[in-house]
């Protein structure tokens, strides 16, 4: 189906290959004690779906930049059909903390960042593939709640070519296209994590995802994370910068 992201290449031979940063130890801020407990749970996860994890722990925001120029450059990608971005660590309105971040301007690795390295500009071989990212950190200092008095009336409960034109071997394309991204929260709010069970967002995603996954698409299993915050108002996972053209169906398994 045209609305629907193709897997052209059976399990066999196709090489997903997934990239997970995780800062942990920082020179001027807190540790991140549970952070390992989402890094075994993601990779998992991403190695259940068919895909290789490549992870990288405690890096300045210099070298996360590094990191992604060098995994989008990754001749796998020419043989895949998609790949995976996920990235924890502290985080500001402004973008993630690298380790050597002290405040809201120091070692900030922009999320920016983020989609230049992995545009079709500069990343060829995953030209037209879901580019899937997800984002665990605090976004801000606010809890995302607020109080609201309960009523009867509350709505909650407690590429066409267009005509006249010839191509010439070359087409132009989107700069930026076929991103999902998932954050654990909403702009400016904080996200939360257990030092012993690891963060919330990490565990429903993961849940969502095996429970799920063999029969939605990518944004549908965005939406049932989302939902599963529904009695915990003080976070929201955002779906946010989203530039899919199709709908994206994992198939693990075939």
């Amino acid at each position: 189906s045209s609305q629907i992201y193709p897997i052209h290449l059976p399990r066999e031979t196709r090489t997903r290959r997934a990239l997970l940063i995780c800062n942990i130890e920082f020179e001027h801020l807190g540790r991140r004690n549970g952070a390992e407990v989402d890094v075994e749970g993601m990779t998992r996860l991403l190695q259940g779906l068919g895909y290789v994890v490549d992870i990288h722990r405690s890096l300045t925001s210099q070298a996360m930049a590094m990191v992604m120029k060098d995994f989008a450059g990754h001749k796998d990608h020419w043989t895949s059909d998609s790949t995976f971005l996920v990235f924890m660590s502290h985080g500001v309105r402004a973008g993630l903390c690298g380790t050597k971040s002290r405040d809201e301007t120091t070692d900030i690795l922009s999320l920016d960042t983020i989609y230049e390295k992995f545009d079709n500009k500069h990343c060829r071989a995953l030209l037209g593939k879901p580019k899937v990212v997800i984002i665990q950190s605090c976004r801000g200092g606010n809890v995302g709640s607020v109080m609201v008095r309960y009523s009867a009336d509350t709505a909650v409960p407690p590429p066409t070519i267009p005509a006249g034109l010839e191509d010439d071997a070359i087409c132009e394309v989107h700069l930026e296209s076929d991103f999902a991204t998932l954050h654990s929260s909403t702009p400016n709010t904080v996200s939360w994590r257990s030092p012993v069970t690891g963060s919330l967002f990490i565990q429903h995603l993961i849940e969502q995802f095996r429970n799920h996954a063999c029969n939605s698409y990518l944004q549908e299993i965005f939406r049932k994370v989302q939902n599963a915050f529904g009695k915990f108002p003080q976070q929201l996972p955002s779906q946010e910068r989203t530039t899919m053209l199709r709908k994206f169906y994992l198939f693990p398994g075939h």
